[in-house]
């Protein structure tokens, strides 16, 4: 099986292409501006607003499956337009695609537990440009499979550990809000998801976040415990009370999908026990 993994150079792309090329895949992973040098794979360069860049890599590479990890933010070329163009060339080569969104599509306004069958309502513009992508791929290509997940952690290399790491330096403002919530995965067990996914025919909607709910301070406590930081003076404060806009608890249910995987989606509390992160990979 040949697969295209698109934001290849990325945390989780990386991951991917690692765990691909280990399970014998033939692997072909993309950037945009350079590739990871330290990741061993066929590189190809895509950027995904370019129709014609986008077919002749779709051409070259005639994959089996795509796996769209790449991450555009509040860019809407390329976080939803992009996508819906990979998946139009997609299904006109009979090829499947396993998109990864966000929990971001969700509000958390009303209620804070969402299943697979939740319809988005996005309050930010990466939350609606990724729920766009969303329901554009499923229109044009109603065999691929949309994977929602939560914060992606990791092996120290995530945004959401080194933030941990400057603010316990003291090297960066800000706080690690208390009132805002997410269900943290693993990038192992996340991208072990997909790739069954992948390999599997699933398609729709899927959830595939971490078992334990935590607010932003609880998962940097976490970090900060495992790491060896001092977790008693990471700073601390609210969402509801600052000017960074996005939804408060989100929650996403993972059972629906968790009981066709092998993989465990591992909760935070778990995987971020002191020396687990480095004996799972050691």
């Amino acid at each position: 099986m040949t697969i295209l993994i698109v934001g290849g150079s990325g945390f989780l792309g990386s991951e991917l292409v690692r765990q691909a090329r280990t399970a014998g895949y033939t692997t072909v992973a993309t950037y945009t501006t350079a590739p990871d040098e330290a990741v061993r794979a066929t590189w190809c360069r895509l950027d995904l607003r370019d129709r014609g860049n986008l077919d002749a890599v779709m051409s070259e590479v005639n994959p089996s499956v795509v796996i769209n990890a790449s991450s555009g933010g509040a860019d809407w070329a390329v976080t939803a337009q992009g996508p819906l163009q990979l998946a139009l060339a997609a299904a006109k080569q009979g090829t499947r695609v396993v998109h990864v969104s966000t929990d971001a599509v969700f509000s958390g306004a009303g209620q804070v537990h969402y299943n697979e069958s939740c319809l988005p309502d996005p309050i930010t513009p990466y939350g609606a440009a990724k729920a766009a992508a969303e329901t554009g791929i499923l229109a044009v290509h109603p065999k691929a499979a949309v994977v929602r997940t939560s914060l992606i952690i990791g092996h120290g290399r995530s945004v959401h550990e080194r933030l941990v790491h400057q603010l316990a330096a003291s090297i960066s403002g800000g706080a690690l809000f208390t009132d805002d919530l997410r269900c943290p995965v693993h990038v192992s067990d996340l991208a072990a998801a997909l790739l069954e996914l992948a390999s599997s025919g699933a398609a729709g909607i899927r959830h595939a976040a971490g078992s334990n709910a935590l607010s932003r301070h609880e998962l940097g406590v976490l970090i900060a415990r495992r790491d060896g930081l001092n977790a008693s003076g990471l700073p601390m404060g609210l969402r509801a009370e600052s000017d960074v806009l996005g939804p408060l608890d989100v929650r996403l249910d993972s059972q629906a999908t968790q009981q066709s995987l092998r993989t465990r989606l591992r909760g935070a509390r778990e995987f971020l026990r002191r020396n687990d992160d480095a004996a799972r990979n050691s």
